[in-house]
């Protein structure tokens, strides 16, 4: 078993080198990674040096593009929930741009967190229109408190590779239920599948025996592809469609 988790990580770890191009653009390098934003187009940031640091940064793509799609981020809650995500991945919001600061040796981690942060608010408010009232992950943080289902938010755990990984919510040990991990996911396609696979891969042997991992998946606006569900079930996630969650409810709140 932990050969075979072994190789899942290395071939992960393979893939986001192999699918990653970098280009020279004036003092910065253009990173161009394997996920995709919600137009189908691969996510970019860029690197440069500063101080003897490295300066990473989205230059405001994802920010920017969600302004010019009509989501409107000046109200409180928004902000609010947009620096929480942020602080999550433990970057920070510099005018548009996603940004963090790396050194040679921590590289690695801080570029995983930048990229996963630019997934992360890229889905939190891809439906946010200025028509819509609620964003999914309220609507999860909502039903969680009324459900009296008692967990931690916006948590995160450090895995096997090294990187750190950030769940939603953390259901704690029962008497009668394992430690539960849990991921929203407002837009369910196969990137976000497999990201969430990954974490849980990589995340799953540091966590106390028999713990599981659920995503909340947003079917509200398509129904959920097989090819979704399939990346998940696969590693031991299971899938919880917004539309069906009060069947999961007592696998959750006990």
């Amino acid at each position: 078993m932990i050969d075979e988790i072994k190789n899942l990580i290395d071939r992960y770890v393979d893939w986001l080198r192999d699918k990653s191009q970098l280009r020279e653009v004036g003092d910065s390098i253009e990173v161009t990674t394997p996920y995709l934003d919600r137009h189908n187009d691969y996510l970019q940031f860029y690197v440069k040096r500063s101080n003897g640091h490295f300066m990473l940064t989205d230059d405001g793509y994802v920010v920017q593009d969600l302004l010019m799609s009509g989501c409107n981020l000046d109200s409180k809650k928004r902000r609010d929930l947009l620096h929480v995500t942020l602080n999550g991945f433990g970057v920070q919001l510099d005018g548009d741009a996603i940004t963090t600061k790396a050194t040679r040796e921590s590289f690695s981690l801080r570029k995983h967190n930048l990229v996963q942060a630019m997934l992360a608010v890229n889905d939190l408010f891809y439906l946010a229109t200025p028509t819509v009232t609620s964003l999914f992950l309220e609507d999860v943080t909502l039903w969680l408190e009324a459900s009296e289902i008692r967990c931690v938010s916006n948590i995160r755990f450090p895995g096997k590779s090294g990187y750190d990984h950030r769940f939603d919510f953390a259901i704690p040990k029962s008497r009668t239920r394992p430690e539960r991990l849990l991921r929203a996911i407002n837009r369910p396609d196969r990137d976000a599948a497999e990201a969430l696979a990954f974490a849980w891969v990589d995340t799953k042997e540091t966590r106390p025996e028999g713990s599981e991992a659920y995503a909340m998946l947003n079917d509200s606006e398509s129904r959920l592809l097989d090819p979704v569900l399939d990346a998940l079930t696969s590693y031991d996630v299971v899938p919880i469609p917004w539309s069906q969650r009060e069947q999961f409810k007592p696998k959750l709140v006990a």
